[in-house]
């Protein structure tokens, strides 16, 4: 395979693919977004969402230091939260995520992962001084915020979209370094389908997401949005086959 060396990344051996491939999507995603966002250590970090994207920015925001506060919906993914390296967890079906926000001392940085525009919009409020809500999480619906909720402690709302390869490539080395890993699991070629239901079933894995594997020859990753689910494979030949379902 001949490819240009500008957009390669390097994979550390010790990364199996499987593991390595969401780090490079959501991964670099939320490590670059937190990364670039001027919090520091010991800085209130919450993470709106705890699917594919969140739950990788929990363990990131957990090994870079931060205090690190998951937002889900419902007591149930309170466990996950702790298992991922949340401090706490606010459960925003039971209570307003902004005001526990704020009696948290307000958050430096929310970023917000699930594609809700309604749910960013309410946490709002919950944006310390000089707070920033970092937007990752892609909805076609507009955030509505006002004037003065944005003057009133200087706050900002920004998004993030990704990054280049050597951003990938730190992402890869710092998960290696720390242990942050994406939940996967493994089926089989010939129970793509199996695997395809329990992805679109969300049970057990943040959004679904599950990985199909064959051989050295080939490996396929299927992966889920709110709005599409594509099904792509890699190739030992260096072909790259892309399908939408």
């Amino acid at each position: 395979m001949a490819a240009p060396v500008q957009p390669l990344a390097a994979l550390p051996e010790s990364l199996d693919a499987a593991e390595a491939a969401p780090l490079l999507c959501a991964g670099i995603t939320t490590f670059n977004a937190l990364r670039h966002s001027g919090a520091v250590p010991g800085d209130l970090v919450a993470i709106q969402g705890i699917g594919v994207l969140g739950h990788l920015g929990i363990q990131f925001a957990n090994k870079f230091g931060y205090r690190a506060v998951a937002i889900g919906r419902g007591a149930e993914n309170a466990r996950l939260a702790k298992k991922l390296g949340a401090a706490e967890y606010i459960d925003s079906k039971a209570t307003n995520a902004a005001q526990e926000l704020k009696k948290m001392g307000g958050a430096r940085v929310i970023l917000a992962t699930a594609p809700s525009s309604k749910a960013m919009s309410e946490l709002v409020d919950g944006l310390g001084p000089n707070g920033a809500l970092v937007v990752v999480g892609a909805s076609m619906d507009p955030i509505e915020v006002s004037p003065i909720q944005l003057i009133i402690g200087r706050r900002d709302i920004q998004g993030w979209a990704s990054g280049i390869p050597s951003d990938s490539e730190d992402t890869l080395r710092f998960s290696e370094l720390t242990g942050v890993r994406p939940m996967i699991e493994k089926y089989p070629l010939a129970k793509t389908a199996e695997g395809y239901a329990r992805m679109i079933s969300e049970s057990g894995i943040p959004r679904g997401i599950a990985y199909v594997t064959s051989s050295e020859k080939c490996r396929w990753r299927i992966t889920r949005s709110d709005r599409f689910d594509v099904l792509t494979g890699w190739f030992a030949s260096g072909k790259l086959s892309s399908l939408s379902v």
